[in-house]
């Protein structure tokens, strides 16, 4: 028998002795799987751009294509929602059972209501492509947007995510934002509260955390942090740590804004590089580098 290789013994030794492993246990979310999951929402918000083109489609051909695309959406969403709540269930009990039916029931309703959200979360981003449209001036149609505009697939993937998020569904929603992220480097987590009409321009470098409330027709350029003001302890992870931005808000690049009792009124612009984190009125056009004083 060959010997065993030391670098496999070492590495076989460190599996049990901490929490970074997963093994010969219940099957957690695949970020492939995940990954299809947004492929087939966005070839059903945005037919004929995203996977297949449909090219003088009858009605009979659309109606079979749109429901192919449904049931294969309907399968692996449920599969990864189930594997997500069985997962988070499984952490609260410390076990490790292979199958929970309740789990099973929660991802079926889940799964359902989402897909009950998916003409919803279409109008949504049309409003979305639109502002990006009139507040673009270098954009030259919808098609331009939609295939190349790293912001609108940010949008995109957090109008998914933030609705699977809204009707409990754990993990998975951060492993969209988490792969929007890899995508384009935009991170939106998908609890925060983002309002209609939406425009990231560029946008590498943008980060929107978790408590972050975004009205109407907000506009943000590359580089923009909405962050936390300060480390908050896990017993407060429940708490507003993140900016308000009000409606018709202009962020430009580079700017920083930190805290939860940090809002920026309705119509101010916030300069680039601005570092905020005190209210700003609404209509104020702020400049300077360092504004800030508590948070």
């Amino acid at each position: 028998m060959a010997e065993t290789d030391p670098h496999v013994a070492a590495l076989l030794g460190s599996y049990f002795s901490g929490s970074m492993e997963h093994i010969n246990s219940y099957h957690l979310p695949n970020r492939d799987e995940v990954s299809a999951i947004l492929d087939h929402c966005r070839e059903l918000i945005f037919p004929g751009y995203v996977n297949r083109t449909l090219i003088r489609a009858t009605e009979t051909e659309l109606k079979e294509h749109v429901r192919e695309i449904v049931e294969l959406l309907r399968i692996k969403l449920r599969r990864q929602l189930y594997r997500g709540l069985h997962h988070n269930v499984q952490m609260e009990r410390g076990t490790a059972e292979l199958d929970c039916p309740t789990c099973a029931k929660k991802a079926d309703e889940i799964t359902e209501e989402f897909l009950g959200n998916v003409v919803a979360i279409r109008s949504s981003l049309a409003r979305d492509v639109e502002a990006h449209y009139n507040g673009d001036p270098a954009a030259t149609g919808p098609d331009e947007i939609i295939f190349c505009y790293p912001g609108l697939f940010a949008i995109t993937v957090y109008r998914i995510a933030n609705t699977l998020h809204r009707l409990g569904a754990p993990l998975i929603p951060r492993m969209m934002s988490s792969l929007a992220h890899e995508r384009v480097g935009i991170d939106i987590h998908p609890g925060a509260s983002i309002g209609a009409s939406f425009l990231i321009d560029h946008g590498t470098g943008v980060v929107i955390g978790e408590t972050t409330v975004i009205g109407d027709r907000v506009r943000l350029y590359q580089g923009v942090t909405l962050g936390a003001l300060s480390v908050i302890e896990r017993t407060e992870r429940g708490a507003k740590r993140h900016p308000t931005i009000e409606d018709d808000v202009v962020i430009y690049a580079g700017a920083t804004i930190l805290g939860g009792k940090t809002v920026v009124g309705a119509g101010a612009t916030i300069g680039g590089n601005s570092w905020v984190t005190k209210s700003v009125p609404a209509g104020e056009t702020f400049t300077t580098h360092c504004h800030s004083e508590g948070g």
